[in-house]
């Protein structure tokens, strides 16, 4: 389902969403949509603003909820690292690790991390990250956490969502993202927060990207973030 375009998904959802009031199970249906972070689209930008305006999401819940799954699932916590710090959703979570891991294996991995601005450039694989309604520039990596990854093996959307499942947890990996958008509040204006999770145009991004000054100063500040969320979803920490 998350390997369709918007508009192929669209009407797959539709069609098992009729499926699922048919047989009963609308609401299992409903939550599994909330679980694997889908969206619905073809919605006014109003519905949207109104949906992030009253959806609420408290930080250090999802944090507590992250803590948990690493602890029960050491091979995830690299994945749930990067996710945490990063904001992205779960899609591009995924892609995002398996193609550090891949470049690395490769020998060009400085084709996706900058180790001047410690970022991956998602942008320079437009073909996975620049999608039509849903984008992904840049993030900021401490290189110690790339490194860690590159060393793990690749992972599908389906084994930690499934994994989770099983093991009886709530599945929140589409809280992540927004918990990250409003932590980040702490450290960053909104305008900056649209910038890193991809709410901004092409040319926007691009011209603020390529100004060293800016990215400086961003940089300095998101690692603060970066920092606080670490200790924040480390379970050691908390003992």
């Amino acid at each position: 389902m998350l390997e369709l375009s918007d508009d192929k998904r669209t009407h797959v959802m539709k069609a098992l969403s009729c499926l699922a009031k048919y047989l009963g199970v609308y609401e299992d249906f409903r939550k599994a949509v909330r679980d694997y972070g889908l969206k619905w689209s073809g919605r006014s930008s109003d519905e949207r603003i109104i949906d992030r305006l009253t959806k609420v999401v408290n930080p250090d819940e999802v944090f507590e909820w992250i803590r948990k799954v690493k602890l029960a699932n050491p091979d995830f916590e690299d994945f749930l690292d990067l996710m945490a710090i990063t904001g992205l959703r779960l899609k591009e979570a995924v892609k995002c690790y398996n193609l550090i891991i891949n470049l690395a294996r490769q020998g060009r991995l400085q084709e996706y991390y900058n180790e001047n601005n410690e970022c991956v450039e998602h942008f320079r694989f437009k073909e996975l990250f620049i999608r039509r309604t849903k984008k992904a520039f840049i993030s900021f990596i401490p290189e110690s956490l790339v490194q860690k990854i590159s060393k793990n093996k690749p992972l599908t959307i389906n084994i930690p969502v499934e994994r989770v499942k099983r093991q009886g947890l709530p599945r929140k990996f589409s809280d992540i993202r927004e918990a990250h958008a409003t932590f980040m509040t702490k450290y960053l204006r909104p305008s900056e927060i649209d910038f890193l999770h991809g709410r901004v145009s092409s040319s926007i991004f691009m011209r603020n990207y390529f100004n060293p000054a800016l990215i400086s100063d961003l940089k300095e500040r998101v690692f603060k973030a970066i920092k606080e969320i670490e200790a924040k979803i480390n379970f050691y920490s908390n003992l």
